[in-house]
């Protein structure tokens, strides 16, 4: 039988993002692109054309609009840098800028909260095309009239465009617009105090698979990691950080404050928390698991001191455990407001105790009736449990002969806590051959 096509990593994006309604597919649009990088050091004039100063950048605020409008221009005025507000801006040209008045407030420009600098802090920067779901460098941007403002519509990724800066005059001021990203696909991840975001990159981001937002932060560097991730969902980035190669998760979290850090950690299943946490020097791990909550980070305290090398270093603790006296339905209760920690297995049954018992499947919960006792559904075969202690071999010998989706890690006393999944096995194995040199070629996992 054939194997069906799967589309390409590409093609699933652009169905994501959609490109049907871009601005830059108007023609009035496109003929009046105004380059960014051409505009700085043009003149700013009154209504007159009598020229007040030159232009040093352009402003906008932060906030939900796909295209974001200039809020203002920072223009040099004598020894003084002013803010002029873009309500006022009359006419805008390649080669100047008209005012609607000759008023200028000439107190010292301070940038404030939410406003980014167009060509101090996205052009030359990294940004995320979503729709190509590629990491590129702003060559320029440009402007158009769009809903009766002045907005920021596309930015340009060609090389050609980058030369053209270089030169002075006319080559500068013209767009080249040959390889141009509509905005409304765009992540900017600017690395000063103000990034510019919009509504359509967040939503279009949460739709992409966790591995893909993984490859994508690993191609970009420093604060632009954090400023991709901060776009996510909490639960979203979670997901993504387990998806990323250890060397650049760690160099993340460095660059990311404790306290988010200690949340997207705590999101993360526990034994790859633990396993990150793991590799952290002392310090750094101990400001994150200050930051948590204290029930989280005792448990994550608890995983990070067992060996890597026994089952109790690669399970994790989240599970379901009900009694033998609670009923069906009381256990398909628990599996519904736990359904966010990803457990689909059943339910882990102790006794008065909190002995091991039994771990009923899904599939016994709901054939059997809600209001019998888990008691009832009690018996063979039993669920295969292994020691905190239990070595790896031996783990993996009992999945061989177990064939379930989990085994339960019990303590001394038999008390369950925790369980091994078969693709977190795999993992520790696979980080186990990587330390003893099987990645170049020591053909042997022992």
């Amino acid at each position: 039988m054939k194997t069906p096509t799967v589309p390409s990593i590409n093609t699933v994006a652009k169905k994501v993002v959609g490109r049907s309604d871009s601005v830059l597919a108007r023609k009035n649009i496109r003929d009046s692109l105004v380059s960014v990088a051409g505009l700085i050091g043009c003149p700013v004039r009154d209504d007159e054309g009598k020229d007040l100063g030159r232009l040093v950048d352009v402003v906008v605020r932060q906030g939900e609009e796909t295209y974001p409008a200039v809020s203002g221009l920072i223009v040099k005025v004598g020894q003084r840098t002013s803010f002029i507000d873009g309500a006022r801006i009359s006419k805008l040209t390649k080669d100047e800028i008209r005012l609607s008045s000759t008023k200028i407030n000439l107190k010292e420009y301070t940038r404030r909260p939410g406003e980014s600098l167009l060509d101090g802090d996205v052009i030359d920067h990294q940004i995320v095309d979503v729709n190509g779901l590629r990491v590129v460098r702003t060559a320029d941007l440009y402007l158009a009239p769009l809903d009766r403002e002045i907005r920021l519509v596309a930015v340009d990724v060609s090389f050609v465009s980058f030369l053209r800066r270089i030169f002075p005059g006319t080559m500068r001021k013209r767009p080249t617009p040959d390889r141009v990203v509509d905005w409304a696909t765009v992540a900017s991840l600017t690395d000063g105090t103000g990034q510019v975001r919009t509504s359509g990159p967040r939503s279009a981001l949460s739709q992409l698979r966790p591995a893909d937002l993984a490859d994508l932060i690993e191609d970009l560097v420093g604060r632009e990691q954090g400023a991709l991730i901060e776009m996510l969902d909490p639960d979203l980035a979670a997901d993504v950080l387990e998806e990323m190669e250890d060397e650049d998760l760690q160099g993340l979290l460095r660059g990311l404050p404790a306290e988010r850090a200690a949340e997207l950690l705590s999101r993360m299943e526990p034994d790859e928390s633990a396993e990150v946490l793991r590799d952290l020097d002392d310090e750094h791990r101990e400001s994150i698991l200050s930051a948590m909550a204290h029930e989280t980070a005792v448990s994550l305290r608890q995983l990070v001191s067992f060996d890597e090398t026994l089952a109790g270093g690669v399970m994790t603790t989240h599970m379901v455990i009900a009694r033998a006296t609670d009923t069906v339905g009381q256990a398909l209760a628990l599996l519904v407001k736990n359904r966010e920690r990803d457990i689909s297995d059943g339910v882990v049954v102790i006794d008065g105790k909190g002995k091991l018992l039994d771990h009923i499947q899904m599939i016994e919960l709901v054939s059997a009736k809600s209001s019998s006792a888990l008691s009832e559904l009690i018996g063979p075969p039993f669920p295969t449990a292994v020691f905190i202690t239990t070595r790896l071999d031996e783990v993996i010998d009992e999945f061989s002969n177990n064939r379930g989706s989990s085994i339960i890690v019990i303590d001394e006393k038999n008390k369950p806590v925790g369980r091994i999944m078969a693709d977190d096995l795999v993992d520790a194995l696979v980080a186990r051959a990587e330390k003893r040199g099987f990645s170049q070629g020591s053909g042997s996992l022992t």
